[in-house]
Protein backbone atom coordinates (compact mmCIF):
# COMPACT_ATOMS: atom_id res chain seq x y z
CA UNK A 1 0.00 0.00 0.00
CA UNK A 2 0.69 4.07 -0.12
CA UNK A 3 2.62 5.47 2.66
CA UNK A 4 -0.30 5.84 5.47
CA UNK A 5 -0.48 2.11 4.74
CA UNK A 6 2.99 1.29 5.67
CA UNK A 7 3.25 3.85 8.26
CA UNK A 8 -0.04 2.83 10.10
CA UNK A 9 1.56 -1.28 9.52
CA UNK A 10 5.05 0.09 11.23
CA UNK A 11 3.05 1.66 14.03
CA UNK A 12 1.18 -1.64 15.28
CA UNK A 13 4.04 -3.71 14.57
CA UNK A 14 2.59 -5.50 11.46
CA UNK A 15 5.64 -4.95 9.44
CA UNK A 16 9.42 -4.24 10.97
CA UNK A 17 10.86 -1.56 8.56
CA UNK A 18 10.54 -0.01 5.33
CA UNK A 19 11.97 2.62 3.52
CA UNK A 20 10.58 5.97 3.51
CA UNK A 21 11.46 9.38 1.80
CA UNK A 22 12.49 12.35 4.16
CA UNK A 23 10.25 14.65 2.57
CA UNK A 24 7.07 12.57 3.02
CA UNK A 25 7.89 11.98 6.25
CA UNK A 26 8.27 15.94 6.93
CA UNK A 27 5.26 17.01 4.92
CA UNK A 28 2.77 14.20 5.03
CA UNK A 29 3.38 12.31 7.69
CA UNK A 30 4.28 15.08 10.09
CA UNK A 31 2.82 18.18 8.27
CA UNK A 32 5.64 20.78 8.16
CA UNK A 33 5.64 23.05 5.58
CA UNK A 34 7.69 22.55 2.61
CA UNK A 35 11.47 23.05 3.24
CA UNK A 36 14.70 22.80 1.36
CA UNK A 37 16.86 22.53 3.71
CA UNK A 38 18.12 18.73 3.49
CA UNK A 39 19.73 18.48 6.94
CA UNK A 40 16.83 20.73 8.82
CA UNK A 41 13.80 18.24 7.52
CA UNK A 42 16.17 15.07 8.11
CA UNK A 43 16.99 16.14 11.68
CA UNK A 44 13.55 17.25 12.18
CA UNK A 45 11.87 14.05 10.71
CA UNK A 46 14.45 11.89 13.15
CA UNK A 47 13.63 13.45 16.39
CA UNK A 48 9.92 13.84 15.87
CA UNK A 49 9.32 10.03 14.49
CA UNK A 50 11.41 9.48 18.22
CA UNK A 51 9.14 11.13 20.29
CA UNK A 52 5.90 10.89 19.12
CA UNK A 53 6.02 7.47 17.43
CA UNK A 54 9.17 5.62 19.63
CA UNK A 55 10.29 4.68 15.84
CA UNK A 56 13.91 5.17 14.80
CA UNK A 57 15.20 6.76 11.71
CA UNK A 58 18.35 5.64 10.61
CA UNK A 59 21.16 7.51 8.71
CA UNK A 60 19.39 8.85 4.88
CA UNK A 61 20.39 6.55 2.08
CA UNK A 62 22.67 8.40 -0.93
CA UNK A 63 19.87 9.14 -3.35
CA UNK A 64 17.67 11.76 -3.32
CA UNK A 65 14.11 11.01 -5.34
CA UNK A 66 12.90 14.80 -5.41
CA UNK A 67 11.46 16.51 -8.14
CA UNK A 68 13.20 17.75 -11.10
CA UNK A 69 12.64 19.46 -14.70
CA UNK A 70 14.14 17.88 -17.27
CA UNK A 71 14.42 18.33 -21.25
CA UNK A 72 15.56 17.07 -24.21
CA UNK A 73 19.39 17.29 -25.09
CA UNK A 74 18.01 19.29 -28.50
CA UNK A 75 16.76 21.94 -26.38
CA UNK A 76 18.85 22.22 -23.43
CA UNK A 77 20.99 23.17 -26.68
CA UNK A 78 18.99 25.25 -28.45
CA UNK A 79 17.84 27.15 -24.90
CA UNK A 80 21.25 27.15 -23.50
CA UNK A 81 19.65 24.87 -20.17
CA UNK A 82 21.42 23.45 -17.68
CA UNK A 83 19.47 25.20 -14.24
CA UNK A 84 16.45 26.16 -13.39
CA UNK A 85 17.13 29.88 -13.69
CA UNK A 86 18.42 29.27 -17.08
CA UNK A 87 14.80 27.80 -17.76
CA UNK A 88 13.61 31.33 -16.01
CA UNK A 89 14.62 32.86 -18.85
CA UNK A 90 12.90 31.83 -21.31
CA UNK A 91 9.91 29.61 -19.68
CA UNK A 92 7.37 31.46 -21.13
CA UNK A 93 8.19 29.95 -24.67
CA UNK A 94 7.83 26.84 -23.86
CA UNK A 95 5.22 24.01 -22.72
CA UNK A 96 5.29 21.70 -19.69
CA UNK A 97 3.86 18.58 -20.11
CA UNK A 98 3.65 17.24 -16.02
CA UNK A 99 1.59 15.08 -13.57
CA UNK A 100 -1.83 16.39 -12.95
CA UNK A 101 -0.37 16.04 -8.83
CA UNK A 102 2.64 18.60 -10.04
CA UNK A 103 0.47 20.93 -11.50
CA UNK A 104 -1.50 21.43 -8.24
CA UNK A 105 1.02 20.97 -5.89
CA UNK A 106 2.57 24.09 -3.59
CA UNK A 107 6.02 22.44 -3.84
CA UNK A 108 4.96 21.50 -7.50
CA UNK A 109 4.75 24.38 -10.22
CA UNK A 110 2.82 26.83 -7.81
CA UNK A 111 5.27 27.46 -5.98
CA UNK A 112 8.65 26.59 -8.29
CA UNK A 113 6.91 29.42 -10.92
CA UNK A 114 6.83 31.85 -7.38
CA UNK A 115 10.29 30.95 -6.51
CA UNK A 116 11.59 31.36 -9.65
CA UNK A 117 9.67 34.20 -10.67
CA UNK A 118 8.62 33.06 -14.42
CA UNK A 119 5.57 31.37 -15.66
CA UNK A 120 5.60 28.62 -18.66
CA UNK A 121 3.05 29.69 -21.90
CA UNK A 122 1.31 26.53 -21.65
CA UNK A 123 0.74 24.06 -19.06
CA UNK A 124 -0.43 20.50 -20.05
CA UNK A 125 -1.74 17.55 -17.41
CA UNK A 126 -0.43 14.37 -18.49
CA UNK A 127 -0.09 11.40 -16.00
CA UNK A 128 2.45 8.26 -16.73
CA UNK A 129 5.19 7.14 -19.37
CA UNK A 130 2.56 9.50 -21.53
CA UNK A 131 4.40 12.65 -20.25
CA UNK A 132 7.85 10.88 -21.58
CA UNK A 133 6.38 10.20 -25.15
CA UNK A 134 4.98 13.78 -25.31
CA UNK A 135 8.52 15.48 -24.62
CA UNK A 136 10.16 12.65 -27.08
CA UNK A 137 7.79 13.66 -29.91
CA UNK A 138 7.80 17.30 -29.29
CA UNK A 139 4.33 17.96 -27.68
CA UNK A 140 5.88 19.61 -24.92
CA UNK A 141 9.37 21.12 -24.35
CA UNK A 142 9.93 20.00 -20.42
CA UNK A 143 8.91 17.45 -17.84
CA UNK A 144 8.47 16.87 -13.96
CA UNK A 145 10.26 13.76 -13.33
CA UNK A 146 11.19 12.10 -9.94
CA UNK A 147 15.01 12.41 -10.33
CA UNK A 148 15.60 8.49 -9.90
CA UNK A 149 12.73 7.64 -13.00
CA UNK A 150 13.92 5.20 -14.96
CA UNK A 151 12.83 6.39 -17.99
CA UNK A 152 15.13 9.41 -17.65
CA UNK A 153 17.62 6.95 -19.12
CA UNK A 154 15.52 5.71 -22.37
CA UNK A 155 14.72 9.53 -23.53
CA UNK A 156 18.44 10.92 -22.60
CA UNK A 157 16.57 13.48 -20.75
CA UNK A 158 19.01 16.53 -19.58
CA UNK A 159 17.95 17.13 -15.71
CA UNK A 160 17.74 20.60 -14.82
CA UNK A 161 19.95 22.21 -11.94
CA UNK A 162 17.32 23.25 -9.17
CA UNK A 163 20.07 25.81 -8.78
CA UNK A 164 18.00 28.35 -6.32
CA UNK A 165 17.36 24.92 -3.87
CA UNK A 166 13.51 24.52 -4.39
CA UNK A 167 12.56 21.22 -4.36
CA UNK A 168 12.41 19.65 -0.72
CA UNK A 169 14.55 16.50 -0.61
CA UNK A 170 13.50 13.41 -0.41
CA UNK A 171 16.18 11.30 0.43
CA UNK A 172 15.39 7.65 1.29
CA UNK A 173 15.50 6.68 4.95
CA UNK A 174 14.98 3.39 7.02
CA UNK A 175 12.84 3.37 9.76
CA UNK A 176 12.23 1.42 12.04
CA UNK A 177 9.37 0.42 14.30
CA UNK A 178 9.25 0.46 18.05
CA UNK A 179 12.20 -1.62 19.77
CA UNK A 180 13.53 -3.14 16.44
CA UNK A 181 16.70 -1.40 17.09
CA UNK A 182 17.56 -2.66 20.48
CA UNK A 183 16.03 -6.45 19.86
CA UNK A 184 18.66 -6.32 16.55
CA UNK A 185 21.24 -3.83 16.57
CA UNK A 186 22.89 -5.81 13.36
CA UNK A 187 20.35 -3.90 11.05
CA UNK A 188 21.81 -0.49 11.10
CA UNK A 189 25.20 -0.79 10.17
CA UNK A 190 24.09 -3.88 6.90
CA UNK A 191 21.22 -0.86 5.83
CA UNK A 192 24.23 1.77 5.98
CA UNK A 193 26.71 -0.20 3.95
CA UNK A 194 23.14 -0.52 1.68
CA UNK A 195 22.70 3.51 1.73
CA UNK A 196 26.29 3.85 0.30
CA UNK A 197 25.94 2.37 -2.73
CA UNK A 198 22.70 3.61 -3.67
CA UNK A 199 23.48 6.74 -5.36
CA UNK A 200 21.11 8.56 -8.16
CA UNK A 201 22.68 6.96 -10.54
CA UNK A 202 22.54 3.46 -9.72
CA UNK A 203 18.59 4.00 -8.86
CA UNK A 204 18.22 5.40 -12.12
CA UNK A 205 19.88 2.30 -13.63
CA UNK A 206 17.89 -0.05 -11.26
CA UNK A 207 14.47 1.61 -12.41
CA UNK A 208 15.37 1.53 -15.73
CA UNK A 209 15.99 -2.49 -15.68
CA UNK A 210 12.99 -2.52 -14.56
CA UNK A 211 10.57 -0.37 -16.34
CA UNK A 212 11.92 -0.23 -19.74
CA UNK A 213 13.71 -3.91 -19.88
CA UNK A 214 10.55 -5.49 -17.79
CA UNK A 215 13.22 -7.29 -15.28
CA UNK A 216 11.45 -8.53 -12.38
CA UNK A 217 12.13 -6.32 -9.39
CA UNK A 218 13.35 -9.23 -6.69
CA UNK A 219 15.58 -10.40 -9.92
CA UNK A 220 16.97 -6.66 -10.48
CA UNK A 221 17.57 -5.95 -6.95
CA UNK A 222 19.14 -9.23 -6.38
CA UNK A 223 21.60 -8.64 -8.99
CA UNK A 224 22.89 -5.50 -7.84
CA UNK A 225 23.62 -7.15 -4.47
CA UNK A 226 25.44 -9.64 -5.60
CA UNK A 227 27.19 -7.25 -7.93
CA UNK A 228 28.24 -4.86 -5.19
CA UNK A 229 29.29 -8.02 -3.32
CA UNK A 230 27.15 -7.24 -0.24
CA UNK A 231 25.38 -11.49 -0.75
CA UNK A 232 27.00 -14.11 -2.13
CA UNK A 233 25.78 -15.53 -5.03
Amino acid sequence: GGTQVAFTALQTGDIDLYLEYTGTIYGDTLGYAPNSDMVEVYETSKADLKELYGIDALPQFQFNNTYVLSVTKETADQYNLATVSDLARVANDLTIGSTLEFLNREDGIIGLQRHYGFTFANQVGINGANKYRAIDNGETDITDAFSTDGLLKKYQLVMLEDDLNFFPPYYAVPILRRGLMEEHPEIAPVLAELGQVLTNDVMVELNYRVDELQQQPRQVARDFLVEQGLIGN
